[in-house]
């Protein structure tokens, strides 16, 4: 009995120290970004620094307001796309399909989950951006819509497999109960299903706009990669990639690499911000 106790006090122990190693890591990145993001945004001041236009390190001009302005755009963008696809994917999945096609749907899926970024970059410039750029008569296709629609299709693999965790999850005696007072199956699916699993759907879109807006290496190749202000057809810069693309020739200790460090630190806060609200907006719905 005593050796059983110590054993269970040990794993106790054990997941204490997981849980504080796992808060710590997130309180020392916290940390180091605000350190070495502050500085510049003293420098510059925060009002230019935030709303500010214009992006040039030979002239010392730091705004990133067309970075943040392209990120909301392109994450609201796929999230738009991504969400009702990987919703109704998720639905088929979980109540509809048969047992064979579900598998080899799922199957599909984990598999666009494992795809590295660089692949879905590379995919998206031999065939998205060609097919912009002949659909819709442009110079090039790389911008804003091609970038949407390549995070459309990232996101998709967490929507959905977080979504069908939570249909599966949802009792078979609420559908039942559904059926039996005459509810036809897609009214059942759709009025007691989904609203019973909505608390799982929403941490499924949390991580999708967590993927959608920390995404980088796919975005670069593209969107453009020009810090113009947002239009559907312009070449752009998200927050992500002004950091890939000019931190490696961005000197130590100069303003060009603290204003990189900046941006990283409003990424950061504008993800928590956001990932805030959507738990708020989910929690509030539940009760």
């Amino acid at each position: 009995m005593k050796r059983k106790k110590t054993i269970e006090t040990g794993f106790r122990l054990l997941f204490l120290i997981c849980g504080l190693i796992a808060v710590a890591f997130v309180l020392l990145i916290s940390i180091y970004l605000i350190i070495a993001g502050i500085p510049a945004i003293r420098e510059v001041g925060l009002i230019n620094f935030l709303f500010g236009d214009t992006w040039n390190a030979g002239t010392s001009e730091f705004g990133i307001l067309p970075f943040i302005l392209t990120s909301v755009y392109g994450t609201a963008g796929a999230v738009v796309i991504g969400v009702p696809i990987g919703i109704m994917t998720a639905l088929y999945l979980s109540k509809v399909a048969p047992p064979k096609i579900a598998k080899l749907v799922n199957t599909a899926v984990e598999l666009l989950a494992g795809i590295p970024s660089v692949i879905y970059g590379l995919v998206g410039m031999i065939v998205v951006v060609p097919a912009v750029q002949s659909v819709f008569g442009l110079s090039s296709g790389a911008c804003l819509l091609t970038a949407i629609v390549v995070l459309a299709v990232m996101i998709l693999p967490y929507i959905i497999n977080i979504s069908k965790t939570a249909l599966d999850a949802v009792p078979p005696e609420y559908e039942e109960a559904s059926l039996a007072l005459g509810a036809l199956r897609t009214e059942t699916y759709f009025k007691v299903s989904l609203p019973a699993a909505k608390r799982g759907i929403a941490t499924a879109v949390v991580q999708g706009v967590g993927r959608a807006m920390g995404e980088a290496m796919a975005i670069i190749m593209v969107a453009g990669n020009v810090a113009n202000m947002p239009g559907l057809f312009s070449s752009v810069r998200f927050l992500t990639t002004a950091i890939v693309s000019e931190m490696s020739y961005a000197s130590y200790g100069t303003l060009h690499r603290n204003a990189l460090f900046s941006i990283s630190l409003v990424l950061f806060l504008f993800i928590m911000m956001v990932n805030t609200l959507l738990h708020m907006i989910s929690h509030n719905k539940e009760d």
